[in-house]
């Protein structure tokens, strides 16, 4: 099983997301303009939809201000509590 496959599997068991799923919605994805509020927004609510977990307006708000000003953390912790906060 390669690093992939593993990370697929952890996700699958702790979400039920499968691995088509994320594969789609990547592909769906590609190319976007994550700097317009509206595109980033669409897929906020698409991953939650996806993933079956309820996005607060104020949590969504943090999301795209991060993402459409190239904020986004790079390490996984802070990534964590920027998706848990």
């Amino acid at each position: 099983m390669n690093n992939f496959d593993s990370i697929f599997d952890r996700l699958n068991k702790e979400s039920k997301v499968n691995q088509d799923d994320v594969y789609n919605m990547a592909n769906s994805v590609s190319g976007a303009n994550f700097q317009d509020e509206a595109t980033v927004r669409q897929l906020i609510n698409d991953v939650a939809r996806m993933a079956g977990v309820r996005v607060s307006r104020e949590k969504e708000d943090q999301l795209v201000h991060a993402i459409t000003n190239n904020e986004m953390p790079l390490d996984f912790q802070s990534l964590s509590q920027l998706f848990r906060g």
